[in-house]
């Protein structure tokens, strides 16, 4: 969501004390204290012993102390000559000495090396008895600091700012010349000084600054000089005076930028209508860091203020902010300066928008609040669905929160470019137009898809808003919460959307990113700017909303889990939180005896990554669980003896199916047994409806005696225990614990499933192992695996309809069955499509293609060079953005080279394919065989575009960067993927997503050399 300059080359240093650049770096001290850069970042400045420094210079340069600590006590031989610690050489001698004088002038400087080393490793110690414990203030150290863009010393060397100063509120007026792309601004910020200091740190980036006042107290306002870091994104205010404690100051800055031409700050948009006349608009997107490319701001979630917004802008245009407008006033030369209420609440910096554009928007009053969705005037007709949708959710969580939405009004705004799905701005929400707007006639698949984003920003406007995460490692208290609150919320308003099914499938994906070694911790540390984008990942969401999930269905009774939440809102209303206020909060909510400490139970799933493999033994009528951490790439490194306090439920073949039949169990150590069973019970099914996040492995005959249950009755389990089972069996073949002809066993009673989340699951996995075979150009298992599908699940194919239908699960069954007919041109299916596309052209759009199926039959028409050229031009025409994005998928499905080059090219210039839809058109191109190779080619080519355009990090570059490794599967494409990523150096070598694709690049690899025989056996 943003554009990271860190990685920009940085500026010279001056390094005073001449320190020698081979010296080997010293022991780190705390990394929540200090913040090490590369040497080319740092001025080196020596000072004197730590009791001499000024107690009013102690804020600014706390960081330069504790930077400059780690360069003490170096040895002689590293010394400046100037230095007065040098140490004069002996003086020569001609004299050979004698073996015995080697010996011993050898131990000599052993002994002396040695010492050295531990004072290096130790510095600033002053030996006592017992250790180090006290500080030695006689040795003098060296103060770091960084250099700003004028060359003089930039007074701060950290990423987080200083807690020095505490913004109040501020006073925005901004005023964008759409025509020259550029826009104006003066930014008043009323401050409270927290400790005494002699400079302010805040954030501003791109912005060219003209001029700086302060004002202190009651004092006359002065000109200061701001001095700027560009690779930490601050600017600075020194001061010779010392700002104390309790005062209030006022800084005030003037300052010109561009919209900014990528998706982050204050950007420019465009769209055209139909009559060919291109119009232009400004919007805003913060999260996570770019509210400092708007206004010079403290851009960070915990330093909450309130904001006074005036925007200015053309008679033929509107503006909105996140409050209501106060006044317009008529300002010379055509301008309009709008004013908008003064927040009523402390925000985040990223949770401040504004936009310039002549949409239009309809309203309605809902609980005290205006709720509006505006859009371009042409689509106005789509925003029907999102504002009763929008209004239905907002008294919804009025209620289960008992906390009314604070806001007058509440502003949901299709923007035609924008990168992410959504963002939360409080009162004034952003959507991508495909994520809003619904036409009249669309699926009820195709409105699930709205409703579900829409759900996700209306709970942020609570878990977020309200209350927010102290600091990025924590996003999941944002994002998990506000995923598992869509779904909850839609399951309940709208039941008819079926949204369980969605739920279910996440949670299946979260658990195969999260056995992954390069996985993280849902609240892990987070030190840089890209590591920041890297949090808004599936561990942050899905695992987030899944471990919320269990915790909820562990609790005793329907309203535990909320009383805890809404306790946790009230209490911490307008503040900043840690994982450890959630649950010292749901902790405090009274549970059963039985249930352990919430927080302890809780922190061992957010404290480590990955998740436990529960394995289930049976000997007559004991069960033993036992529990290790399910890890698909496991070596001495990284073995760990990680436990987790984990739910177990489960249920028998006595009772398996209704809510009251499960039980419980609460695993706490590496192993346990269950209370005793009757022997007359033939089989346990744990994890009862997938409600825990854990893969579960019977042995014992565990596994034949489920099998054996479902192939004689699939009702025998719900649907979700039965889906459970498909991805658990594909997992643990991936992990080795069973054979992939266990896999195939278990697949048999497919041709009696009824229900669409088992058979989703299992199409989706073979569909995996499809694609592997066939980019490893493994033709006859290739051709195998395909007669194995469509007899496995021809009845099923065979039974679909082509009409509409209503039902959501059956659109979704529906759409995977053809979806992969199709794929493996079996013939009917292929008739059927052309049919449908023929028909639809031929009537003029008059004719209508069922929501569901619309992405087949645009993928099949793709494959005829005549038929691609038709959608294209369809694509170009059409106005309903949920159809032209199935089409747009459908033009990226085609195995023509050439045309495959074309879209990635379009992709990427952004004239007839937006460039927010690029990693959906790679995602699309990799899927098939001949267009894999070309995505990594103009990957490897186009990289550095690429991060221009989608910041290093974020979820866009994830997306692209796993969509063409994730096929891969052979030690040459290992060896060029890795080769590429690490000469990237610091323009993304180190991304997390790099990691993981070559983990998946080398578990493909072993799962093929393992397999591949099995395969020819039994397929």
């Amino acid at each position: 969501m943003i554009e990271n300059r860190m990685f920009e080359e940085e500026p010279d240093v001056v390094d005073l004390a001449k320190e020698s650049t081979t010296f080997p770096t010293s022991q780190a001290l705390d990394p929540d204290d200090v913040v090490y850069e590369p040497r080319s970042s740092r001025l080196l400045v020596r000072g004197l012993g730590e009791n001499d420094m000024d107690e009013d210079d102690e804020d600014c340069e706390s960081s330069a102390r504790l930077l400059g600590m780690s360069f003490m006590n170096r040895s002689a031989a590293h010394r400046s000559l100037s230095s007065p610690y040098t140490r004069q050489g002996a003086p020569r001698s001609c004299a050979r000495p004698s073996a015995r004088t080697l010996v011993v002038c050898m131990l000599f400087l052993v002994i002396v090396a040695s010492m050295t080393m531990v004072l290096y490793f130790l510095p600033g110690c002053t030996f006592t008895r017992s250790g180090c414990p006290k500080t030695n203030t006689t040795i003098p150290f060296e103060k770091v600091y960084p250099v700003s863009t004028s060359g003089e010393v930039f007074p701060w060397a950290q990423l987080r700012l200083p807690r020095s100063i505490r913004p109040l509120s501020y006073d925005l007026t901004l005023n964008p010349d759409l025509d020259s792309m550029t826009f104006t601004g003066r930014t008043i910020i009323h401050m409270s000084v927290l400790h005494n200091t002699k400079c302010i740190v805040l954030h501003s980036a791109y912005l060219n600054i003209t001029k700086a006042t302060f004002k202190l107290g009651d004092g006359q306002a002065r000109g200061v000089t701001v001095l700027e870091y560009k690779p930490r994104e601050q600017i600075a205010v020194a001061f010779t005076e010392v700002l104390k404690t309790g005062q209030d100051c006022v800084l005030t800055l003037e300052y010109s930028a561009n919209l900014s031409h990528t998706y982050d700050g204050f950007y420019n948009s465009s769209y055209t209508e139909k009559d060919g006349s291109k119009r232009v608009l400004a919007a805003t997107q913060f999260e996570p860091l770019s509210a400092r490319k708007a206004f010079p701001c403290f851009d960070a979630p915990d330093f909450k203020a309130t904001f006074l917004i005036r925007i200015r802008r053309k008679p033929n245009h509107l503006s909105l902010s996140n409050m209501p407008k106060a006044k317009t006033t008529q300002l010379p030369n055509d301008v309009i300066e709008d004013e908008f209420e003064k927040t009523s609440v402390n925000m985040s910096t990223y949770l401040v928008a504004f936009i310039v554009a002549n949409f239009t928007h309809i309203s309605r009053n809902v609980s005290e609040t205006q709720v509006s969705v505006y859009s371009v005037p042409e689509k106005w007709e789509h925003t029907d669905y999102a504002l009763d949708t929008g209004c239905k959710l907002l008294e919804f969580y009025n209620g289960f929160f008992e906390i009314n939405y604070p806001l007058k009004k509440l502003d949901l705004v299709a923007i035609p470019d924008f990168l992410a799905g959504a963002m939360e701005n409080w009162g004034l929400i952003t959507f991508r137009e495909t994520s809003l707007l619904v036409g009249k006639q669309s699926s009820n698949l195709e409105k699930q898809v709205v409703a579900s984003v829409i759900a996700h920003e209306l709970a942020h406007q609570w878990f977020g808003n309200l209350v927010t995460m102290r600091w990025w490692n924590d996003l999941w208290l944002n994002e998990g919460f506000a995923t598992y609150m869509q779904y909850m919320s839609l399951q309940t308003v709208f039941p008819q959307l079926d949204i369980g099914n969605l739920f279910l499938a996440v949670r299946f994906r979260a658990l195969d990113k999260d056995a992954l070694n390069s996985s993280h911790a849902v609240s892990t540390e987070v030190n840089k700017p890209e590591q920041v984008e890297e949090m808004f990942d599936s561990v942050s969401y899905e695992k987030g909303a899944s471990i919320l999930l269990m915790l909820n269905a562990s609790l005793p009774g329907d309203q535990q889990f909320r009383k805890g939440i809404i306790q946790y809102l009230k209490e911490f209303s307008g503040l900043n939180t840690d994982t450890n206020d959630l649950w010292n909060s749901l902790t405090q909510v009274e549970v059963s005896a039985q249930h352990p400490n919430v927080s302890e139970m809780m922190s061992s799933w957010t404290s480590q990554k990955g998740f436990p493999l529960v394995t289930v033994s049976r000997k007559g009528g004991q069960v033993t669980l036992t529990q290790e951490h399910f890890r698909l790439t496991s070596d001495n490194a990284t073995q760990t003896s990680s436990l987790w306090i984990i739910p177990v439920t489960y249920v028998t073949d006595n009772c398996s199916v209704a809510p009251e039949c499960r039980r419980t169990f609460y695993l706490k150590t590496k192993s346990e047994t269950l209370k005793e069973l009757p022997e007359s019970v033939k089989w346990v099914k744990v994890n009862y409806r997938n409600t825990g996040f854990y893969i579960t492995h019977y042995e014992d005959g565990g596994w034949a005696a489920l099998i054996d249950a479902l192939s004689h009755n699939v009702s025998v389990l719900t649907h979700e225990d039965r889906a459970s089972l498909v991805h658990n069996m594909f997992a643990l073949s991936r992990l080795g614990r069973v054979s992939f002809h266990q896999v195939l066993h278990l697949l048999k009673y497919m041709s009696n499933e009824t229900h669409t989340s088992p058979v989703t699951e299992a199409l989706l996995q073979l569909g995996v192992i499809y694609r592997l075979l066939d980019k490893r150009q493994e033709h006859r298992l290739v051709a195998r695996m395909k007669s194995y599908i469509l007899h496995q699940f021809g009845s099923l194919m065979d039974k679909q309809t082509w009409e509409e239908e209503d039902s959501v699960s059956k659109q979704e069954l529906r759409s995977a069955l053809l979806g992969m007919a199709c794929s493996l041109n079996e013939e009917k299916c292929i008739s059927q499509s052309r049919a449908l596309f023929k028909q639809y052209v031929e009537s003029n759009g008059t004719s209508r293609i069922p929501g569901d199926l619309q992405q087949v039959v645009f993928t099949v028409a793709a494959q005829s060079n005549e038929d691609w050229a038709t959608l294209l031009t369809m694509y170009g025409q059409a106005t309903y953005d949920a159809e032209k994005r199935k089409m747009l998928r459908g033009l990226a499905s085609t195995q023509d080279a050439r045309l495959i080059v074309w879209v990635l090219k379009a992709g990427l210039r952004g004239d007839v394919i937006q460039t927010q839809e690029l990693p959906l058109v790679i995602s699309t191109v990799c899927n098939g065989f001949t267009g894999y190779l070309f995505v990594w080619d103009f990957i490897q080519e186009n990289w550095d575009s690429l991060i221009e355009k989608f910041p290093v990090g974020s979820f866009a570059i994830q997306t692209i960067i796993k969509s063409a490794t994730s096929h891969f599967s052979t030690q040459a494409h290992l060896d060029q993927v890795q080769g590429f990523f690490y000469s990237l150096r610091e323009r993304g070598s180190q991304m997390r997503s790099v990691q993981e694709a070559l983990e998946t690049i080398r578990l493909n690899q072993r799962w093929m050399e393992k397999n591949l025989a099995t395969l020819e056996k039994w397929l």
